[in-house]
């Protein structure tokens, strides 16, 4: 199922979308009688388990066969599928990126000091650690945004970036959880765009404390158009993806080549720690996603479409506050 959270009529609701992606069955609507408090919210429908996705698989079936809970999509509008996750941890799990995204950096240290741009090639290897364990941090949960939402670019910033990930949505809570039984605790996955202001970034990670303000600022995660339950989600490593900039192609890639799969970073996560039910797990910028490896900014009203083969596409423009 592709789930989705929408408001329609003043109302936040959740939905299955139509195979077609042309609809969406309000879920709560299409299962009145029956027990649908799991239909309140996406976090409730997760926290619900097993037994509230069986019966949101069953509410859609029945309801798209009545018709009497369709709305087109055009006339509702898509918010983030968790508004609010309980956890955004943010991983960096493709070597492309990171090798390219170091040379990036220098050049971006470089503009930002006044200096010419210099003209160096990225490292044959990465550092040792990279691949020995994954690297994450944790971001700030309550700037989530959905499909087309406009990101208002930080007045603190020049050079605003976008990222291309797929993010994982964790179903339900454990700690210790072996790596063979990791995958039990995904509900799905949804496109991520994690906005970066990358000269702020720049400056606080220097304190070896995290991005900080290049990535914590009001709109800077985006998530959507929705989730897609595992179950009808493909092999990941065979997904293709694409970056586009106000309708021209960016770059495009696919899933493979990651150091570390999703199983494995939440058997990470859980030494000794647990994860929760409505979690978000970022894989990282897919290779070449991203505007710091091509040093190639955002500008004022550019819209940024993301697409993820088996998931769909997310949409945003960001926009400058003093414009």
């Amino acid at each position: 199922m592709k789930l989705a959270t929408y408001e329609s009529g003043g109302k936040v609701r959740i939905g299955s979308v139509t195979p077609d992606l042309a609809s969406v069955i309000d879920l709560a609507a299409a299962s009145a009688g029956r027990d649908n408090g799991a239909f309140a919210s996406m976090q409730a429908l997760i926290e619900g388990g097993d037994r509230a996705l069986d019966l949101a698989r069953r509410t859609a079936e029945d309801g798209a066969m009545a018709g009497d809970f369709l709305q087109p999509l055009t006339a509702v509008r898509l918010l983030a599928p968790l508004p609010v996750p309980a956890q955004i941890r943010d991983f960096s799990v493709f070597p492309m990126h990171l090798r390219q995204g170091a040379v990036g950096a220098r050049k971006l240290s470089a503009a930002m000091a006044g200096e010419p741009i210099p003209d160096v090639e990225p490292a044959a290897e990465l550092a040792p650690h990279y691949r020995e364990r994954p690297v994450y941090y944790i971001t700030n949960r309550f700037s989530v945004i959905g499909p087309e939402a406009e990101v208002r670019w930080p007045r603190y910033s020049r050079y605003m970036d976008f990222e291309l990930e797929v993010a994982a949505v964790v179903s339900k809570t454990g700690k210790d959880i072996p790596v063979e039984r990791a995958e039990e605790h995904i509900f799905g996955y949804t496109i991520f765009n994690d906005f970066s202001a990358r000269d702020a970034q720049m400056l606080d990670m220097a304190g070896m404390l995290g991005p900080t303000k290049g990535k914590s600022f009001d709109g800077g995660n985006a998530l959507g158009p929705w989730i897609v339950t595992r179950d009808e989600m493909p092999d990941l490593d065979s997904c293709k993806v694409e970056a586009r900039i106000s309708g021209r192609s960016f770059h495009r890639s696919n899933l493979s080549g990651r150091m570390f799969s999703f199983p494995e970073l939440i058997a990470y996560v859980t030494r000794d720690e647990t994860l929760h039910a409505g979690e978000v797990l970022g894989s990282g910028t897919v290779g070449g996603c991203c505007g710091l490896e091509h040093f190639r900014f955002l500008d004022h009203g550019d819209t940024i479409e993301l697409e993820v083969e088996g998931i769909g596409i997310l949409r945003n423009r960001v926009r400058r506050q003093d414009a």
